[in-house]
């Protein structure tokens, strides 16, 4: 047979893995649950590695049973994973803590005490200090956990530990290395000074190589487990974010994807280092060598909605379709979706969510499509920073759940003011671009031959006749936050 690939992508719920042959083709996938994070205190998130890699190893044993003959196959295998968590190791590898998640807010206070330590900070990082962050939430050991922060002798991010167990080698990949406040973004390598604040130095850091590089060999117990032969190569992989723009194709500059998932990102390419740090926007490196890329992040979009499931006792397609019943243009009510803090363009942890404009006649349609415009305003926030940092968009495709949403796809380019290309039904997610990669380190291919872009389903046309209506109400959705901020001040 000839060779496969293997893509795994490392979530907080579940591990996919995912198979593609010499041609980029899906020939099959499977996916693991892990157990739920948990928030022993508001605005904690941790998570046990263990679990990570137990849903891993399960993911990869089911798909040794339904394609036994394909998996045996692999030559390349790709890694993708949440980026920024803090998972910490003694010098015999021993986890010495939970993972601190990506969207742990609890580090606040360890940022700005970052920058002020080191002034050029953001220009080093060619980003803010977040909470989201892995070296804010470092800061906070070493301050709150002394004990444990004596015994790190390596911190690696979540897809590097998977890594460090499926071959032996610790090595983190440059756009997953991006997002730690440790890296140099433009030079592509760690930074001494940046380290420095947190206390830690390079031997606390994997090795750095290029997602599409060989980052290490699967090691011979696991080439048995799975009925491989040979010698089979891992690479660098990537972070969620850039591993799903390799899978949809989206690593040339301009073009970019807006992803409604659980969290949400505005996505572009560059084909330089392009911070802006004013408006909180995330630039990092990308999965392939000599390409950057920046992302708007919201850190609730289905999440809004899905939060507002809760509440009415409708499930997020019923809410969602009614909003869409009753559309006619903006509505009186306005929603800030900032019910976990916020990031792009506000980069406050503390900030909170609010619906203003409510009355007698607002039912749950109304708030339905409050919560969609609210996610909307949000992207158009990130754009608007993008463009501020002189960045060029010049293709968007939409993913995730949220784009089954009509509506919501109509908003989006509305407010955008650009057309938005739905992909037809399939993978395009973190697991495809993990493969890819592996595909590209396994056979030495060009990126830019094996990342191409999906079939197109359908294009979003903006809505010109709501265009003007929708600018004044964006207008009104900015001048809120403001006015409240001194009431959810972190």
């Amino acid at each position: 047979m000839s060779a496969t690939y293997l893509g795994i992508d490392i979530g907080t719920s579940g591990v996919k893995a995912l198979l593609i042959d010499e041609t980029g083709k899906i020939i099959g996938d499977a996916t693991a649950p892990a157990v739920e994070p948990v928030r022993p205190h508001p605005g904690w998130s941790e998570q046990n590695p263990a679990d990570w890699w137990t849903a891993t190893l399960a993911a990869i044993d089911t798909l040794s049973k339904s394609h036994a003959t394909q998996l045996a196959a692999v030559r390349g295998i790709g890694l993708s994973g949440h980026m920024h968590g803090a998972t910490l190791l003694g010098k015999d590898n021993d986890v010495l803590r939970p993972c601190i998640l990506w969207n742990d807010g609890r580090s606040a206070a360890e940022c700005r005490e970052m920058e002020a330590a080191l002034p050029s900070l953001r220009q080093l990082a060619g980003n803010i200090a977040m909470p989201g962050f892995t070296a804010p939430k470092i800061a906070w050991v070493r301050k709150h956990e002394p004990e444990i922060f004596a015994k790190i002798a390596k911190v690696l991010l979540p897809k590097a530990y998977i890594r460090l167990l499926l071959s032996g080698e610790a090595v983190e990949d440059m756009s997953d290395a991006a997002g730690t406040l440790w890296l140099d973004v433009g030079k592509r390598d760690w930074s001494d000074e940046l380290l420095a604040v947190t206390g830690l130095n390079r031997s606390h850091m994997p090795r750095l190589v290029e997602g599409t590089a060989v980052s290490g060999h699967l090691k011979p117990e696991f080439v048995a487990r799975w009925g491989m032969s040979g010698t089979v190569v891992i690479a660098g992989g990537a972070g969620d974010n850039a591993a799903a723009a390799c899978g949809i194709g989206a690593i040339r500059p301009g073009e970019g994807f807006v992803s409604l998932g659980t969290s949400g990102v505005l996505f572009v390419s560059n084909d330089k280092f392009r911070p802006n740090t004013n408006g909180a926007v995330h630039a990092f490196c990308h999965a392939v060598p000599d390409t950057w890329h920046q992302m708007g992040v919201i850190l609730s979009a289905t999440d809004s909605l899905n939060w507002l499931s809760k509440i009415t006792g409708q499930d997020a397609a019923t809410l969602s379709n009614a909003a869409e019943a009753q559309f006619t243009g903006p509505g009186e009510e306005i929603f800030l979706p900032y019910l976990s803090g916020e990031r792009t363009p506000h980069n406050n942890a503390g900030a909170r969510g609010s619906f203003i404009g409510l009355s007698h006649s607002t039912d749950q349609a109304k708030m339905a499509q409050a919560v969609l415009e609210g996610v909307t305003f949000a992207f158009r926030d990130s754009q608007r920073v993008l463009h501020d940092a002189g960045t060029r968009i010049d293709r968007l495709l939409a993913v995730g759940g949220g784009s089954k949403s009509k509506l919501w796809l109509k908003l989006i380019a509305t407010n955008l003011d650009m057309e938005i290309a739905l992909p037809e039904d399939g993978d395009f997610g973190g697991a495809l671009g993990a493969a890819r990669l592996g595909l590209c380190a396994a056979t030495g291919a060009d990126p830019k031959s094996v990342m191409a872009m999906p079939a197109i389903k359908t294009v979003i046309a903006p809505d010109k006749a709501l265009s003007a209506a929708y600018s004044d109400q964006y207008a009104r959705y900015r001048a809120l936050y403001p006015a409240i901020e001194e009431a959810i001040r972190d």
